[in-house]
């Protein structure tokens, strides 16, 4: 993808087998179509910071680096919590997110790239066990998962906490049985989607301005109403009364997206993000350098739309962004682990001066 455009990604049905690891996705919810295959992040890693709860998969981006062949395959993984409390904070410590990337030619996938229209003639199990690693799954979640149900031992979880919702959901009555666990959807994901791109076509906005007006008031208002709700009254009339540097931010947040309202993904490696808010922008002592050394950039960021398709609980009672940012490291280092984290940036309609990043 190139530095300099802006990529944008949007939701779109696939088939299951479309979003299992060896077709490479970028995907929204489901489970994770990890990567690489060893150091996979566990429990303590994807642990919510604020309540220490295990996260749940979020988005992958597919994004690949030209003219570096360690980044022939590489893949961002962002989780974030499910505890709306832990979204009041205006702290992006219940976000987290990994980087994964190997070579073309590797142990884990053929050196030639997938077929896109018709499914692999073996099925692959990847929800419940890595094939080459052998890692074992957690069935809630998608996580490495360690601890075996001590009746049938044939599903495992990453920790009690999911062992006790499967319990609850359906393995009780399942247990023992001849009924396949895996038939079940997870209560504890997003639903599940392909992301597809395009790149942004800022010329498009004049064209489509009139076609698409209703679409895009109903949701600039939604958008409105998430600003509204996070702000007290007396902050709204003040805002009412003064053209602040926080409305002018935002009113160019609404006209950027205008022509293309349902994008739930801008990607501009090494660009810069499109802010919802005049308050609490990351300066660049705010973002901390890779633990290699080199300086974190900008590489892509998730939208308010997105919240929309996640069959979340209304704004305030439930999880909720104005954008997330996700800095990564500028050289796309590789160590030994095949999973390294990198800085995720949570801005809400409106902060405190107590965010941080994670």
């Amino acid at each position: 993808m190139s530095t300099e455009e802006v990529i944008l990604g949007f939701l779109e049905e696939a088939e299951p087998w479309q979003l299992l690891s060896p077709q490479f996705p970028s995907k929204v919810g489901g489970k994770p179509a990890w990567l690489g295959q060893k150091g996979v992040p566990c429990l303590s890693q994807l642990e919510c910071e604020i309540c220490h709860l295990p996260m749940v998969f979020l988005l992958q981006v597919y994004a690949p680096l030209s003219g570096q062949d360690q980044c022939f395959h590489r893949t961002l993984f962002l989780f974030c919590c499910k505890t709306p409390e832990c979204y009041s904070h205006n702290d992006s410590r219940c976000m987290k997110v990994f980087r994964s990337q190997m070579p073309r030619k590797n142990e884990f996938y053929s050196y030639e790239p997938p077929p896109e229209d018709e499914p692999p003639s073996e099925p692959y199990k990847g929800h419940n066990v890595l094939p080459i690693s052998g890692v074992k799954l957690c069935w809630i979640c998608g996580c490495p998962g360690t601890k075996a149900c001590s009746r049938c031992h044939s599903v495992t979880y990453c920790g009690k906490h999911h062992q006790t919702i499967h319990w609850k959901h359906s393995h009780k009555r399942e247990c023992g049985s001849q009924e396949s666990s895996s038939v079940s959807t997870s209560p504890f994901l997003f639903p599940e989607f392909e992301l597809v791109t395009e790149p942004e076509n800022l010329e498009k906005n004049a064209k489509d301005t009139e076609t698409k007006h209703k679409e895009t008031e109903d949701i600039q208002s939604n958008v409105e109403e998430t600003l509204a709700d996070s702000l007290a009254e007396t902050e709204l009339e003040e805002m009412a009364m003064h053209e602040t540097e926080e409305i002018k931010v935002f009113q160019r947040f609404k006209k950027r997206i205008a022509s293309e309202p349902h994008q739930v993904v801008r990607y501009t490696h090494g660009g810069l993000p499109l802010w919802v808010s005049a308050k609490h922008i990351p300066s660049d002592d705010d973002i901390p350098p890779c633990s290699c050394g080199s300086k974190r950039v900008f590489e892509f960021q998730v939208m308010p739309q997105l919240l929309n398709n996640l069959c979340v609980d209304s704004t305030g009672a439930s999880i909720d962004w104005g954008t997330v940012a996700v800095f990564t490291c500028s050289l796309s280092c590789s160590r030994e682990a095949d999973y390294i984290t990198e800085f995720v940036w949570k801005q809400d309609f409106t902060a405190d001066e107590n965010n941080k990043g994670s």
